[in-house]
Parts: structure tokens; C-alpha cells; sequence
């Protein structure tokens, strides 16, 4: 039992050592992606053609809680979207 135990708290150890110089690089890249989908999400309310439209329509008030977050990292200091999320 003892042995079990130790071996767990030296793998999570190891991955802790090899995943910390990584972690900023993976956050960086997933809030890459997830701006990426936002925008695809979005750009069917601006008026844009949206190649995915039949699958991220139904994503639209999923993504309208982390709007304000995107457009300001977007460097928009206003919303582009007056009538739905104003800022």
C-alpha cells in the first residue's frame, strides 16, 4: 500500500517536472483556438458567410458570456455588437 502511494506522488511529480514549461505555452494555444472559434461564432451575427454556420448557430448564447473578454482582447473597445452585448 505504502508502495503505491509513493509511486503516485513520483509520477505526479515527473509530470508536474515535465508539463510546468509548457503549461504558459498550451494556455497561450488554447485561448488562441478558443478566440479563433468565437470569431467563426460571431461572424454569422455580423453578417459574415460562416462555412460552419450549421454547427455554431446553436453555440451563440454559449459564446455571448466570454464576448466581452474577446473583444477587448481583440483590441475593440467597444462591442461590434450593439444590439446583443453592449459594453
Amino acid at each position: 500500500m505504502a508502495a503505491d502511494g509513493l509511486l503516485r506522488r513520483i509520477s505526479d511529480g515527473l509530470g508536474e517536472f515535465y508539463a510546468a514549461p509548457y503549461r504558459r505555452t498550451l494556455a497561450r494555444a488554447k485561448r488562441d483556438q478558443d478566440d479563433l472559434f468565437t470569431m467563426l461564432v460571431l461572424s454569422e451575427a455580423l453578417g459574415v458567410p460562416n462555412p460552419a454556420s450549421h454547427y455554431t448557430l446553436e453555440l451563440l448564447p454559449v459564446v455571448y458570456e466570454e464576448f466581452h473578454d474577446w473583444h477587448r482582447r481583440m483590441g475593440m473597445d467597444r462591442s461590434p455588437l450593439d444590439e446583443v452585448a453592449c459594453c
